[in-house]
């Protein structure tokens, strides 16, 4: 046993002066000439490069060193040759990075842009990195202006112009290319502009007016491009760019012939030059760069610069061989103890932070209202996160059925087989908690055949989980605009839809304990099982109303071509909001048609509005829907029609109330549409003015929230912009 514990101590002393050696060697690494300066300000110059006289291989890599603005003023090193800042060396890479000077054509001149500089690196050992730059350039006019990158000769590299949409009101007055791979020996590089005549101005020329700023600058470097002051207020006048370089003698003058080249480093061709193994030595033609091959680190360009830093392993021998095993052993013993108390303290802080969710998200405030119920309110159940986790595959976004403002819904399946489908709700806000842990319980306590059931929730992750009974067969939104050709939704179907769904909007309103608005009622938010029954769902935006209170004051939300315009104006959601969103329904299920749609007239892109009009001149029979049209029940289509028109007036006092609505549609389902609807002749207020002015207020309301799922931007700004 002392043997084994002395072997182990030697093994990891010796391990310990091995350490040190390595760090000995790298430590002592040179990478300038000797006696001269390694570093101005914080960048390291390496040999070739250098600072002061026999410091650099020959002229092009002579580097001198002053103050400079862009660096604060601080020392920052420069390329005497051709007078660029340098940034950046790099000996593996071979590049430096310089600042690079902007291009202004067509600019006034003035001191710190150059409008005329025309960069020309010919006969150095110097180049533009072709993958690693972009050609930028700002201020080029819309359509009929690009800049053009050309060599030194005049040939024509690439070029880039803005981009301009007038119908969506984009103006981009900057443009960025890359430069092809195939462009080679990039050593200068002048900028032109050409208006779409193809008459080309360079310098100070005149294109249109416009003051163009050109430049290549290195990919990587985040770039401000704003013009509104002037580009060289922006950046002031260098932009980073990347140069690649090599050494353009024979390698003998550089002396890089040691017995262990092959070994230590690597000397490879660049341009046209090669190399070639001549006796042991690296003859070149032109020009090369050389690496330190791995192990060895270092100066490859000093001989003898590349050090082994490799560690050599010990002689073998019983005793290291012991202590190396202990050593092992004892590793492994703290690796699975280090391992063992990480998932100790995991747990434990898991567990904690659940408990600060389930506190934040009403947890306890939910548990006491379930203990003090006294039987009167169901057991809802209280999910735990990894049953949840377990039964959507970690919240997999293959399992997921949808998203929207309220929530992202996920299909699970529990343990006992059951499927699901659980709702990450929003972020509850602590002053909310409340009344979100109040809806719950309400909504736990729905039973009813056409809405869907709250099964229980989760309490204890960052956001709320609501766990709803799964219902298998889509939306009503799905099967009215992408319908299933085999089995399409008949007449019947769609109006047993509508009563079942006015059913369980009455009984939302005046049966459940406690009255409750859906605020969201549009045809995604029906879902259809697999006999097409419907089932409401979404309550995501639903509100429970004190027993005497009419209305409920709030932002506005909801989804565009549903929503009560008088909501709009007031701000006060009331029952007969969610009759008009009902009403809106019921129009998609006569005309098959979207709530607001781009192939209607510009006067009529909200379905309502268009509805409305053929109501009025008595068209309702050219915008039913075909598919239904030729089952032949166009009495009870008119009488359902007549309803939906009740329901859409602009005066909600005059609407009629869901278990109003629910019962007419009865009554028309059980007579087949022979009851006459002369009792509600009444006149009713709408017209597209007032509907359009509507939409326009909502459009500038602050703090609203609007789903536009069923619209696109542009069809939404055609709607508000367009009056008749």
């Amino acid at each position: 046993m002392v043997l084994q514990k002395n072997s182990s101590s030697s093994s990891l002393l010796l391990l310990l002066l091995q350490l040190l050696l390595w760090l000995t060697k790298t430590s002592a690494l040179s990478y300038a000439k000797p006696g001269c300066p390694e570093y101005c300000g914080d960048v390291r110059i390496p040999y070739p490069f250098g600072i002061g006289p026999n410091c650099y291989l020959d002229k092009w890599f002579s580097i001198g060193c002053k103050n400079s603005s862009s660096n604060n003023n601080g020392a920052a090193p420069y390329l005497i040759e051709i007078n660029l800042e340098v940034l950046e060396i790099s000996l593996n890479g071979s590049y430096l990075r310089v600042n690079n000077p902007v291009t202004s054509p067509n600019c006034p001149i003035n001191n710190n842009v150059n409008s005329t500089l025309s960069i020309d690196l010919r006969f150095s050992p110097f180049r533009f990195a072709e993958t690693t730059n972009v050609f930028m350039a700002t201020g080029v006019n819309c359509n009929n202006q690009e800049a053009i990158l050309t060599d030194p000769d005049n040939q024509r590299i690439t070029n880039c112009s803005s981009t301009c949409d007038p119908i969506n009101n984009i103006n981009i007055s900057s443009c960025a290319v890359e430069i092809s791979p195939y462009v080679q020996y990039l050593q200068g590089y002048k900028v032109n502009l050409q208006s779409t005549n193809n008459s080309t101005q360079s310098g100070g020329g005149v294109v249109q007016t416009s003051c163009v700023y050109a430049f290549l600058v290195d990919a990587q470097t985040q770039v401000l491009v704003g013009v509104n002051k002037g580009f060289s207020e922006a950046v002031q006048i260098h932009v980073p760019a990347v140069l690649e370089w090599v050494v353009q003698y024979n390698t003998t003058q550089l002396g890089l012939v040691p017995d262990n080249y092959k070994n230590s480093y690597s000397c490879l061709p660049w341009s046209l030059a090669y190399s070639s193994f001549s006796d042991g030595k690296c003859v070149v033609v032109q020009s090369l760069q050389c690496i330190c091959n791995f192990p060895f680190l270092g100066n490859a360009y000093f001989p003898n610069g590349c050090v082994d830093t490799s560690i050599k392993p010990p002689k073998s021998n019983a005793g290291i061989i012991i202590g190396v095993c202990a050593g092992l052993a004892g590793g492994l013993f703290l690796l699975i103890a280090s391992w063992w108390f990480y998932k100790v303290i995991k747990k434990r802080n898991d567990k904690k932070r659940k408990e600060i969710f389930f506190k934040r998200n009403g947890g306890f405030l939910l548990q006491h209202k379930l203990s003090s119920s006294d039987g009167s309110v169901e057991k809802i159940k209280l999910f735990n996160s990894k049953e949840l986790e377990k039964a959507t595959d970690h919240y997999n976004e293959d399992r997921i059925l949808g998203q929207g403002g309220q929530g992202t819904v996920y299909k699970g399946m529990l343990s006992d087989g059951r499927i699901i489908a659980v709702k990450k709700s929003e972020v509850v806000d602590e002053g909310k908690v409340e009344q979100f842990i109040n809806q719950v319980v309400v909504l736990s306590q729905i039973i009813h055949r056409n809405i869907v059931k709250l099964l229980g929730c989760c309490l204890e992750t960052g956001v709320p989980l609501l766990v709803y009974e799964f219902i298998s067969n889509g939306t009503l939104s799905q099967h009215i605009h992408d319908p299933n050709e085999e089995f399409p939704l008949s007449w019947e179907m769609r109006f047993r839809i509508a009563t079942e769904v006015a059913g369980a909007l009455s009984y939302l309103h005046y049966a459940a304990s406690i009255p409750i608005y859906h605020r969201d009622m549009k045809s995604a938010n029906i879902l259809l099982d697999d006999k097409y029954k419907a089932k409401v769902s979404d309550f995501g935006t639903s509100t429970s109303i004190d027993v005497g209170n009419t209305h409920l004051t709030t932002r506005v939300q909801g989804t565009f071509g549903y929503l009560d315009p008088e909501y709009f104006q007031s701000n006060q959601f009331t029952e007969k909001s969610d009759v008009y969103s009902f009403g809106v329904v019921i129009v998609e299920l006569l005309t098959g048609q979207k709530p607001i749609s781009s192939n209607r007239s510009q006067e009529s892109r909200s379905l309502v509005t268009y509805f409305m009009e053929s109501m009025q001149e008595n068209r309702l029979l050219e915008i039913l829907d075909p598919r239904i049209l030729k089952e032949g029940r166009k009495e009870e289509m008119i009488a359902v029609a007549h309803v939906a028109r009740r329901c859409l007036n602009l005066n909600g006092k005059k609407r009629p109330t869901m278990k109003d609505v629910a019962v007419e549609l009865d009554g028309i389902r059980m007579s087949h549409g022979s009851l006459t609807i002369h009792q509600h002749y009444e006149e009713v207020e709408y017209n597209t003015i007032d509907l359009i002015e509507a939409w326009e207020v909502a459009s500038t309301s602050t703090g609203t929230f609007l789903d536009s799922s069923t619209a696109s931007t542009f069809e939404m700004q055609s709607l508000l912009h367009n009056k008749p």
